[in-house]
């Protein structure tokens, strides 16, 4: 405990009393200090023997990102591969977090980190065609009768419209699940394309007052529709993007099989699609 607390007196020091100071560390000093303060002393310095001691304190989250996301790259890539994305992505996060975005550095980076892994898998268009296709006609018909009833259309009634059964109406939800395995913030950027461009959980540098406006409302919208899901469907979102599980480990806790887990992701996912756009409607 004494150790913990002088080396947070130590690190508070440098970050208030000795702004300039211009000295490095040993190894030794730069493990005894918390992980926090290390950050703000990295960016108060920008002294680079600090920046990977601080990158690899992280490595555990970026592992656990790389392996929930496993599905969507591993018919191009490798889990190892896909860290060193990740890794390179934590470095630049470092470098571009700011305090002033109002959001915790954990929560700033595993958004990039995950944006990364989403970005490498687009460039390999690993979704085939026919997925995408049909995901889209999903879309459309979930669309359509939210419009006609005023609320989310049940399982029944999507099949109905689709011309289908229920069961292949499943089947087809479960199928299409890889073409909406994206992150939350991925789901912001797919609905404010055409208003004002990306923001993110985290407003970048660049980004003015009014952007950071925008990217908070839209957050606190999100949040607002997850509230309007099904418990199992807020469980499932809760698992998958809060706790970094896997389908497979998500299905586990659930009991239930994979696929149904699938099932219940893209429904949610479709719903809060539907949310999300009558918000930008309503907002333009």
């Amino acid at each position: 405990m004494s150790n913990s607390v002088g080396s947070l007196s130590f690190a508070d020091s440098m970050w208030e009393e000795n702004p300039y100071e211009d000295r490095s560390y040993t190894e030794a000093e730069i493990e005894a200090i918390p992980t926090e303060a290390l950050l703000r002393l990295y960016k108060r310095t920008g002294r680079e023997e600090l920046k990977w001691p601080l990158v690899l304190r992280y490595i555990g989250m970026v592992k656990n990102i790389a392996l929930q996301l496993r599905e969507i790259y591993s018919s191009f890539a490798q889990v190892d591969d896909v860290i060193n994305e990740g890794l390179l992505a934590l470095l630049g996060a470092v470098d571009k977090f700011d305090p002033a975005f109002g959001v915790k550095f954990e929560t700033f980076a595993s958004k990039r980190v995950r944006g990364s892994v989403i970005d490498l898998a687009r460039k390999q268009d690993w979704v085939p065609r026919s997925v995408r296709r049909r995901a889209r006609e999903l879309d459309q018909a979930s669309s359509q009768l939210y419009s006609e009833l005023g609320r989310y259309p049940t399982d029944e009634e999507m099949a109905v419209r689709l011309e289908i059964s229920l069961e292949k109406y499943q089947e087809e939800l479960a199928n299409t699940a890889p073409n909406n395995i994206l992150s939350l913030d991925a789901l912001l950027e797919e609905q404010e394309q055409g208003l004002m461009g990306f923001v993110g959980v985290g407003v970048e540098p660049e980004k003015g007052p009014a952007d950071a406006l925008m990217g908070r409302e839209l957050v606190q919208v999100l949040a607002e529709g997850i509230k309007t899901l099904r418990e199992n469907e807020q469980l499932v979102i809760s698992l998958y993007y809060q706790k970094n599980l896997n389908m497979k480990e998500i299905a586990q806790v659930l009991d239930v099989s994979k696929p149904r887990v699938s099932q219940i992701h893209a429904r949610a996912i479709q719903k809060l699609k539907l949310y999300l756009s009558e918000y930008m409607i309503e907002n333009q």
